[in-house]
């Protein structure tokens, strides 16, 4: 049903008798509807203009994110039953399929809730209160994993409780680890190039070129295909990243001239880069290319596609960029997640006048 409830008024109650068979229901205090499509659409053209109507309870499939990949949750499904272990609850994953959550986040939220259900394999779910949730907590706490692996662990606890079973705030008071605050890893201008020079072939070249040139996240690289490189305006498109927002970035002159080089002898047919039988290119290879190249380099600290990107906009920051122009050459929603290079960049301490001199 569709329940209307509401503060005492006469114009309210005149145009709900205007409904389709209204009636009253004296357990909840409310007048209520049968719950179908048409009844939804003649309650929004009823009361449009009069009042505010809270449509959060019937849009609670609504997809978080529309222009996802397909979700894949087959595979969790097909799984085949481990003595003793307890396996994600088919709701739980008929959840995530229709609010389209990405893939990433599906497999991250199945292993934690599985982590957390078999923690407390004897107890049903329904019976588990905050008291079981923070002992499960406590435990990680002990192993003595990181906050954003602790507060993984909570989202994906939440998720169940509050999305599938539908009760909001259920463990509101559960305490969550502060978010810990670390600077970005940087590596010189000169060190970039002495990882460039020590690329294997070509092909590994422009990757190494493409993710500092153009400040690319390592998934935004894998997901480039051929059309997104715009030679004429010197551009890289960059479609459906982070927040599945599109946006453009630079394209370096001499990573442009090795990337027609690449094309020539590696002729890719859809994706950039791609493996074998034009498949997309795996995560696992670019991190490697890049931490080989830096070891032949001679650069003693790890070195990650995102410590390029990192450097990518530090060293802009340092050339006198626009903060603003940073923030979307990278694809920050905001200035504050840009203005933690500020605390890295050189030019930052270079004014200040050293009391030891």
């Amino acid at each position: 049903m569709i329940g209307i409830k509401f503060s005492p008024d006469k114009l309210i109650q005149n145009l709900i008798k205007g409904l389709p068979n209204p009636k009253w229901s004296k357990r909840y205090n409310m007048a209520y509807i049968p719950n179908t499509k048409g009844n939804l659409r003649i309650i929004f053209n009823t009361f449009k203009g009069v009042v505010w109507i809270n449509y959060n309870r019937f849009l609670t499939n609504k997809p978080v994110n529309t222009k996802n990949e397909t979700v894949d949750v087959t595979w969790f499904r097909k799984r085949k039953p481990i003595p003793n272990y307890r396996l994600c609850p088919e709701e739980y994953l008929l959840k995530l399929e229709l609010k389209r959550y990405a893939n990433s986040t599906v497999k991250t939220y199945v292993s934690f809730f599985e982590m957390f259900i078999n923690f407390h394999k004897d107890k049903e779910l329904h019976g588990i209160d905050e008291s079981d949730i923070r002992v499960f907590l406590q435990n990680l706490v002990q192993r003595k994993v990181s906050n954003s692996y602790v507060n993984q662990a909570i989202n994906s606890i939440k998720f169940y409780y509050e999305v599938v079973l539908g009760m909001p705030n259920r463990f509101y008071d559960i305490e969550r680890p502060r978010k810990e605050s670390k600077l970005p890893q940087v590596i010189s201008k000169d060190e970039v190039l002495s990882i460039i020079e020590n690329t294997n072939n070509i092909k590994h070249k422009c990757i190494v070129k493409l993710l500092y040139s153009s400040g690319l996240r390592r998934s935004e690289l894998l997901n480039l295909k051929i059309t997104d490189i715009d030679s004429k305006r010197m551009l890289v498109m960059v479609r459906g990243s982070k927040g599945k927002k599109d946006r453009q970035t630079l394209l370096s002159k001499s990573t442009l001239e090795d990337l027609r080089s690449y094309f020539r002898e590696w002729k890719p047919q859809e994706y950039l880069f791609e493996g074998r039988k034009a498949s997309k290119y795996g995560p696992e290879s670019v991190l490697n290319i890049v931490k080989r190249a830096a070891a032949k380099a001679g650069i003693r600290q790890t070195v990650t596609p995102h410590v390029l990107r990192h450097s990518f906009a530090t060293h802009l920051l340092e050339s006198g960029t626009d903060i603003r122009q940073i923030q979307v050459l990278l694809g920050h929603g905001s200035t504050k997640a840009t203005e933690i290079y500020t605390h890295v960049a050189t030019n930052t301490f270079k004014d200040i006048k050293n009391p030891l001199d």
